[in-house]
């Protein structure tokens, strides 16, 4: 049934999965090289970037809210493991791909009621708080997340030539 069975709900899903498609498509055809890109040397490489948006999905979607596997909930650490450094873009896929495939999942299945229920964050942060969050509110943070993100990618693979967004 979707989120709403319709209606600006369901627009707001299409255009999340048509800015996936977006990332997939930027990511894919980069080698290691490439990968490796970034505005600047102290900032965030492609490869990280792209990682990061597979371990926030996990993280928000696995371990706040139980979504998806453990395989999956392994994505956690994307941004962090000892194969960040070598993860190709194949693989980078593969991982947009299957993180998207658990947040379309919910899309789907969630009522608009769904939506209000409150998911406590499953470590203390930094000041030691667990505060809580609603689904929509985690939704809400992976768009935006994503594009911004996706937005970085974009304009390090800009600076060097190389086609980013193709908006």
């Amino acid at each position: 049934m979707g989120i709403d069975g319709g209606g600006l709900a369901a627009e707001v899903a299409r255009g999340y999965e048509a800015h996936q498609r977006r990332l997939v498509k930027m990511i894919a055809p980069l080698d290691q090289a490439q990968l490796d890109l970034a505005a600047a040397p102290h900032l965030w490489s492609v490869r990280t970037l792209a990682c990061h948006i597979v371990a926030a999905r996990a993280g928000w979607m696995h371990s706040w809210m139980g979504e998806g596997s453990a395989e999956f909930g392994a994505m956690t650490d994307w941004d962090e493991d000892e194969a960040l450094a070598t993860r190709s873009a194949a693989e980078i896929v593969r991982g947009l791909e299957e993180s998207f495939a658990v947040i379309k999942s919910g899309l789907e299945r969630w009522s608009r009621y769904d939506l209000a229920e409150e998911f406590v964050r499953p470590t203390p942060n930094a000041a030691g708080e667990r505060p809580k969050r609603s689904r929509q509110w985690i939704i809400w943070h992976l768009v935006e997340h994503d594009v911004h993100h996706g937005g970085e990618i974009s304009f390090s693979l800009g600076m060097h030539g190389v086609p980013g967004l193709d908006l």
